[in-house]
This record gives structure tokens, C-alpha cells and sequence, in this order.
């Protein structure tokens, strides 16, 4: 049996993860205060937060953190900010094991996973290599759960990993071709689903619970079938089943619908603080639903100990006229997105006019071109942002400055000239193109309607493009209502932001600058034939985005680093050329609240979705006020 040192020595050792830093050495752990008398909370080899080797405090349990949310489904916020995985990034946005104790790693097609012997999960049940077994042979495997079969990140060459239980600590992931994105996607803040708690949910499932106990579940939670309830039930992404065993910081106390949703100190969490104690130190999290329009008001009175969701850059001189009436601070850091916000063209759109149009890069560049970016940044960012096509920061490994100024010069009678090139020269009213079947070329940008900075940015924006012929006329919805549109095809350019992660390496997947899933929003129909195997969609017919995905497959394929730091240049190169996604500022600054009291927020990072899990990279389970 391998043992734990060797694992992470293994982990160490890996060629493609060249980032990958050195897990904790184990200290004894602390009893914390609101546990009582409860015994065996943690793995014997727990993971330890060596926080003065972070420059923080060691903190001390107790208080109640607030957050204010736009929605119910914002639940979704407390595993992401808690981000507990297999491995995370740290600040220094290195890889390490965190509920692994470790992990070998051979060729980049083997991976051995070494759990901590002890670990339980929430209800206190153990979490064992069953867990794994469960979701891979059970759940994974099983064709009415997944009618696909595995996901892409589980299926290389066309061909599934080959599981196995090694023994009760010990799993193993096969696979018969490199995949070197398949650790760095356990890190992400949603990720790919290796492990559920087994002894719960069983109750759920047809091979183990008998049919009448399934159909009496099934009418209770007013699902159809014994398929619909094991997904509800299962659900961790949005945390809405509190009796679902979790191994985050903190677990749901509180089912939708709920005007406040507490989440509560899980007593068996995997880390301890250089000292012994268990973390987290604060003994609960309170989420309360506020209209979204309403946030930055009740963050600028204290309503808040720690805000970031509902703020922008605008907020700012608000914010920090608040710090002098109310007992909080103002910090910003830096949005890790390859633009602030971005536009994406629809090559899905089922408007037959509008689908050739968007799909000639002619007609991206013409709108890429047309964008003042120098007004954006000026008007929105007081100048502090980066203009900037919708591309890797300069701050990347892979940052060149060609990817950042392609297409995004400030050029109207470029613009013009390849409006006219498209065939575009008739104007109606108000000097307005007409498209090649009469119509006015007016746009529809479509939004989710949960920034204003977006609003503001559209309101330039509409202003560029009817210098150069174009009427952009703005809808807002909601974000379900959004999405789906977008994936009926129904939306001609929707808004967002750009690039999820903007400081990504070599080592990175880059699959989010390729069809991968149903959510991108210039090519969800190409996404989705991708996440499903071909399944669902329509496979890719533009010959640059197949490019694009040939180039993905050959990143994977490919074993050695500098190959794919090649063929990332090659996949920035073309999204630059083509302008799949038009970015217009970059580097933009994210207000973040937090109470006075609350210590060990940094002043300074990096805030994203990807690779920072906006604020779980900094370890929200050390948090603590210093006085309680």
C-alpha cells in the first residue's frame, strides 16, 4: 500500500503540475467551544492552516458572518466561498491536497488518491472510499442517472477512466490518455463530481431502497420518479437539502423558501489552524435575500459583515463615504476576468439573417472596432482598467500584448468599411442599415439584469454602434430565463463577463475558449453536443471553431508542458483573430465590504470565479472577528 508520504511526494514529483505546492504537515488539533463534548471531529492527519506562514491571525471561534443575496439561488455562494475539494488553489494559486491527504500521479493518466483516515462527513458517518465507489458505479455509471454516460472530464480518448478501490482509503482514476486537466477541474468552484455521501443517499436509489419507500420519497419531495429525487436530494451545488451530509465549512439549516438561509459550523470539518484549532472559527453563516437593487444601500449601512455579490466598481465613493459613518472597510481587488464585461454574438441564434451575419468575422471585428473602450474606462473605471479585447491578463504566463489590441482599437471607419464589405450599405431611418431581408439592423443585447455596470456600459456602447449604422436595443430578464433563451437560440448577443479565469498557465485546460458546455453563450448548441458526447446540440460546422477544438484535444493529448504552452498560444491566437467574444476593459477593480472587526481579509487579491472561487482561495474558514 502506498503510503501518505510517498502520496504527496508523488503529488510533488508530477511533471504536469509543476505548481503544485506541499501539503501541511499534521498538528494535533484543539476542541472548539460549540461542539461540546463531541469526540473523533477530525481525521487524524487533518490539513493544517499555517496562518502566520499566510501573515494572518489565529483566530478564535464564534459569531454569526452576514452576507446579504440578490436570490434564493444564491445559496450556491457558501460552497464556493468555503471551497472544500479534493485539491485547491491557495492565494499563490498553487494546486495542494486539501480533503486528499495526497495524491500520485503517473504520466498525467494515473491518479492515485490517498483520503485522510478519520474524515466524516457532517452527520458524522465516515467518508471512505465508498464514497467514491457509490458515485462512480451507482451514480456515474448508471444510465438513468447519466443517460450519456460519464462527462467529458472523465472520458479520455473516447474511452471512460477505469475506477478502482484500492482499499478503504485508496481510490485510483485510469485513464488510457493523458489528461492533465483532470486535477486542476477537482479545484474548481464547481467541479467535477468524484465522491457523494453514500450511506445517505442509498435510501434514494433503486439498487438499494425497496420500491414502495422510493415511490412514498418521491411523492414527498413532488418529483415524478426514483431518478429525479436522487438528483434532488443529491444536490450540493445549491445547497437546498439540509439533510445532505457535506463536508464544506459550514452545512444548510435552512430549506427554500426562505427569506434567510443559515448555514451552521460543520463539527467535522478537515482543518485546523497551526495551532491545533478547528476551523471554521465562525460558528455560522446567514444569508439574507434582499432585493438585488437594494444591496450596496444596505452594505453601505452595515447590513453586511463581508459583501462582495451585488458591488461594482461604480459603488466605490459611496462605499467609502460609509466607512466614516458605519464600522466597516472598503477594500479592491482585482476582477481575474478577461474583461470586465464582454459581448458575445450568437452563432447559435435560429434568425437565419443575424446567424450568417454573426457567424463572418467580418461582422465580429465591425463590432469589436466600433467600441469606444477609452470612454468605457474612463466614464466606468476612472481609467484604472485595462482596454482590452477579451483575453488573458497581462499578468499571465501566456499574456501577449497582440491577444489584448486585436480588434480592439477604437476604429469607426474600419467599422464602417466592413459593414459595407458585408453588403450593409442600404439606411433607413435615422441613418440605420438594413439588413440584406429589409429589416432594420437593430440588435437585441440581452442580460441577466443583476449588474448596473452592465446597463451602463450597453448605454456607451449604443451610442458607438449607431455612429457606424447599428441600433442596439437592450432586454433584461433573468438569469434562468436568460440562459435559456440563449440556448433556444432565441437571443442575438447577450452580455457577461469575459474569460472566467484571466491568469491561467500552460497547465490550465483551456476549455473555456472552446465549446465545451451549454452555458457559453456565443456557441451553447456546440457546447452542449460537447458536454453530452454528441447527444445534444449540433456538432460544430464553422471551420474555425472546429480548429479550436481540434486544439483542445491535442492539448490534452499531449504530455509535454511545452507543447501545450504552443497550443495555448494557438487557441489565443485564434479567438483573438476571430473574435469569438468581444471584451472591452480588463484588470477592473471589485469593491469588497467587510465589518471592521472581521481580520484576516486581505487588503489586495485577485477576485474571479476561476481560479479563486471569488473568495474561497483565501480560506473564508479563517475568518474571525476580534472581538466576539
Amino acid at each position: 500500500m502506498i503510503t501518505r508520504r510517498r502520496a504527496i511526494a508523488g503529488l510533488m514529483g508530477s511533471l504536469a503540475l509543476p505548481r503544485i505546492a506541499r501539503a501541511e504537515a499534521p498538528q494535533p488539533a484543539g476542541q472548539p467551544a460549540p461542539l461540546g463534548e463531541m469526540t473523533d471531529r477530525l481525521p487524524l492527519n487533518p490539513r493544517v492552516i499555517d496562518l502566520p506562514g499566510l501573515g494572518r491571525a489565529t483566530g478564535q471561534q464564534g459569531g454569526t458572518l452576514r452576507i446579504l443575496v440578490g436570490g434564493q439561488r444564491d445559496v450556491r455562494l457558501i460552497p464556493i466561498y468555503s471551497y472544500a475539494r479534493l485539491l485547491t488553489y491557495g492565494p499563490d494559486l498553487q494546486l495542494r491536497p486539501d480533503i486528499l491527504a495526497g495524491v500520485d500521479v503517473e504520466d498525467d493518466q494515473i491518479f492515485t488518491f490517498h483520503l485522510r483516515e478519520g474524515h466524516r462527513w457532517s452527520d458524522g458517518t465516515p467518508f471512505t472510499a465508498e464514497d467514491f465507489r457509490y458515485t462512480w458505479e451507482d451514480v456515474i455509471s448508471h444510465p438513468k442517472l447519466y443517460k450519456s454516460g460519464p462527462p467529458p472530464e472523465l472520458v479520455a480518448s473516447g474511452q471512460p477512466a477505469r475506477f478502482e478501490v484500492l482499499d478503504d482509503l485508496t481510490v485510483r482514476y485510469s485513464f488510457v490518455s493523458p489528461m492533465p486537466a483532470f486535477l486542476p477541474k477537482l479545484a474548481a468552484p464547481l467541479p467535477t463530481v468524484l465522491f457523494m455521501p453514500s450511506a445517505y443517499l442509498k435510501q434514494f436509489h433503486a439498487s438499494y431502497a425497496d420500491e414502495a419507500s422510493l415511490t412514498r420519497l418521491a411523492e414527498e419531495q413532488r418529483v415524478d420518479d426514483w431518478r429525479r429525487l436522487h438528483i434532488k436530494m443529491s444536490r450540493s451545488i445549491r445547497p437546498e437539502n439540509p439533510d445532505l451530509p457535506t463536508l464544506e465549512a459550514w452545512r444548510p439549516r435552512t430549506a427554500p423558501p426562505a427569506e434567510q438561509f443559515v448555514f451552521e459550523r460543520n463539527p467535522y470539518f478537515h482543518r485546523v489552524d497551526q495551532a491545533g484549532t478547528q476551523l471554521p472559527y465562525f460558528d455560522r453563516v446567514v444569508l439574507n435575500v434582499v432585493s438585488s437593487e437594494i444591496i450596496l444601500a444596505k452594505t453601505a449601512t452595515g447590513e453586511s459583515d463581508l459583501q462582495a455579490a451585488g458591488l461594482a466598481f461604480p459603488d466605490y465613493t459611496l462605499l467609502k463615504r460609509a466607512e466614516k459613518t458605519h464600522p466597516l472597510r472598503v477594500a479592491l481587488w482585482r476582477k481575474s476576468q478577461g474583461s470586465a464585461m464582454a459581448l458575445f454574438p450568437n452563432l447559435n441564434c435560429v434568425d437565419p439573417v443575424w446567424r450568417d451575419l454573426f457567424r463572418d468575422v467580418r461582422m465580429r471585428r465591425a463590432l469589436s472596432v466600433a467600441i469606444n473602450r477609452e470612454e468605457i474606462n474612463k466614464a466606468l473605471f476612472f481609467g484604472l482598467g485595462v482596454e482590452s479585447a477579451d483575453t488573458v491578463m497581462p499578468d499571465c504566463p501566456l499574456y501577449r500584448p497582440d491577444y489584448a489590441r486585436a480588434w480592439a482599437q477604437y476604429d469607426p471607419d474600419l467599422a464602417n468599411a466592413l459593414l459595407d464589405e458585408l453588403g450593409l450599405t442600404e439606411r433607413g431611418s435615422g441613418g440605420i442599415r438594413r439588413l440584406p431581408d429589409g429589416r432594420q439592423a437593430g440588435i437585441v443585447v440581452e442580460t441577466a439584469g443583476e449588474s448596473t455596470l452592465e446597463t451602463d456600459i450597453l448605454e456607451l456602447i449604443r451610442d458607438h454602434y449607431r455612429e457606424v449604422g447599428l441600433a442596439l436595443y437592450i432586454r433584461t430578464s433573468q438569469r434562468d430565463v436568460f440562459r435559456s433563451r440563449v440556448l433556444a437560440g432565441l437571443v442575438q448577443l447577450s452580455v457577461w463577463q469575459g474569460l472566467d479565469n484571466g491568469v491561467p498557465d500552460a497547465h490550465s485546460s483551456p476549455e473555456g475558449l472552446v465549446p465545451t458546455t451549454g452555458d457559453q453563450l456565443q456557441w451553447p448548441l456546440w457546447g452542449s453536443w460537447y458536454a453530452s458526447g454528441g447527444s445534444a446540440g449540433e456538432a460544430p460546422d464553422m471551420p474555425e471553431v472546429v480548429a479550436l477544438m481540434d486544439l483542445l484535444k491535442a492539448w490534452g493529448d499531449s504530455d509535454d508542458p511545452q507543447m501545450r504552452e504552443r497550443i495555448w498560444h494557438q487557441i489565443l491566437a485564434l479567438r483573438a483573430d476571430q473574435v469569438f467574444s468581444i471584451g472591452t476593459v480588463n484588470g477592473a477593480l471589485q469593491p469588497l465590504v467587510r465589518s471592521a472587526r472581521l481580520v484576516n481579509l486581505p487588503e489586495e487579491a485577485l477576485y474571479g470565479f476561476e481560479p479563486t472561487s471569488f473568495l474561497g482561495a483565501y480560506l473564508p474558514d479563517t475568518f474571525f472577528y476580534a472581538q466576539v
